[in-house]
């Protein structure tokens, strides 16, 4: 394990300015994964001394740079087989992993090639997370809770709107979990005005009482959750094969990891009752039947 003085060796490997370094094709390289801690010394302490050097050089690039093997070994002081080992080494210890992308927005199927540098170590979970998209949304800085909620605000605005739904305080806190309902459902604060206020009567004497009414009677159906469609695919680093992040614990395919490969069982239709009757009577009608004789 490596101590807290990089080698000398290891110093001289992130010596180049990252300004320096070649950039990839656009579209492509290293892109930095979301939530990372803010760099600080040690970071990559728990690494040997090559692997932190390459950890410490591959933190300092910007997104978009190139960092496959051929590239490091013209710049770096390692040969490409050394190169492959000490990334493999970061793989397994959580801080990279190499996979595909679809594009958003490209209006296309375009996949590219990721390779994905994390400064803070994952484990498993979280890249299986990371693939999927099921990472909880993280903002630059925390934002200040509005006094009221979205309902309360547009129920207490539909005396603007529509004089005669004029509600009281007390009346929009009571009206607020049914307005609030049809967010949860995707409807927009057009959506519910337009539902409050279409058709009103000249005068409404119960505005509390018609605003539920509506609210209840009117409530849109709940949203059909489809599946999120497949943004990342982890790849194998060593033989390049598509998997589930489960099936590539540390960015490796079980025989890459020298395990043998599932074996995958044929499910057989069940057989028809009477070819079994039938087969069944057949070998009692064989079982009765005296044996040949044999001439000699």
């Amino acid at each position: 394990m490596a101590g807290p003085q990089l080698s000398a060796a290891a110093r001289t490997a992130h010596m180049t300015p990252p300004t320096t370094h070649p950039s990839a094709n656009p579209g492509y390289g290293k892109r930095s994964t979301p939530g990372q801690q803010p760099a600080a010394v040690g970071d990559f302490a728990h690494l040997p001394d090559r692997e932190a050097a390459i950890a410490l050089y591959l933190d300092r690039l910007p997104d978009g740079a190139d960092i496959s093997v051929k590239t490091l070994a013209t710049i770096l002081p390692y040969g490409q087989c050394a190169l492959r080992t000490a990334l493999q080494c970061l793989r397994r210890t959580g801080h990279l992993r190499i996979g595909r992308e679809h594009v958003r927005g490209s209006g296309s199927a375009r996949w590219v090639t990721r390779t994905w540098f994390s400064r803070t170590p994952r484990d498993n979970a979280w890249w299986a997370a990371f693939v999927s998209g099921d990472l909880p949304s993280l903002s630059a800085a925390p934002t200040p809770r509005p006094t009221r909620s979205r309902a309360y605000i547009l129920l207490a605005a539909l005396r603007h709107t529509a004089p005669v739904l004029a509600l009281s305080a007390i009346d929009c806190a009571a009206l607020e979990s049914l307005a609030a309902e049809w967010f949860a459902r995707d409807a927009t604060e057009r959506d519910v005005l337009h539902a409050l206020t279409s058709g009103l009567p000249p005068v409404v004497h119960s505005p509390a009482a018609f605003t539920r009414a509506r609210l209840t009677t009117k409530l849109p159906p709940e949203p059909v959750r489809l599946p999120k469609p497949a943004l990342r695919v982890i790849e194998c680093a060593k033989c390049g094969a598509p998997g589930r992040p489960e099936a590539l614990p540390n960015g490796e395919c079980a025989p890459c990891r020298g395990e043998p490969a599932p074996v995958r069982r044929v499910e057989r239709a069940p057989l028809p009752p009477q070819n079994v009757h039938a087969w069944a009577a057949e070998a009692r009608a064989a079982a009765l039947r005296p044996p040949e004789r044999t001439q000699v």
